[in-house]
């Protein structure tokens, strides 16, 4: 435990910042869930109101340094892909070496 008045304080702002932080991962998946169920149901109004507030909340999380920008970025096209209707492409196989006897 610090002892140190800026320390404890830094402690104090870290706990309060992996709080927010995880407040905002947290809502994504909630949100992300929901549009997926709105997908599956065939709501189309359902579906765009829940992409907007998905592609908003990943902004808000990115600009707010919660999650990469990348990641963002990444679950923006993933979302516009569910929409769409387009399956995700399953990965491709990895290609080891072969072992020689």
């Amino acid at each position: 435990m610090p002892n140190i008045k800026q320390q404890k304080k830094r402690v104090r702002i870290a706990a309060e910042e992996r709080i927010e932080n995880l407040r905002y991962r947290s809502t994504i998946k909630t949100l992300t869930r929901r549009l997926e169920t709105a997908v599956q149901e065939g709501d189309s109004a359902a579906v765009g109101e829940q992409r907007k507030r998905l592609e908003h909340w990943l902004d808000l999380a990115a600009s707010r340094g919660a999650i990469h920008r990348s990641k963002a970025a990444r679950r923006k096209s993933q979302v516009a892909r569910l929409v769409s209707g387009v399956a995700p492409a399953e990965p491709a196989p990895k290609r080891g070496r072969r072992k020689s006897s």
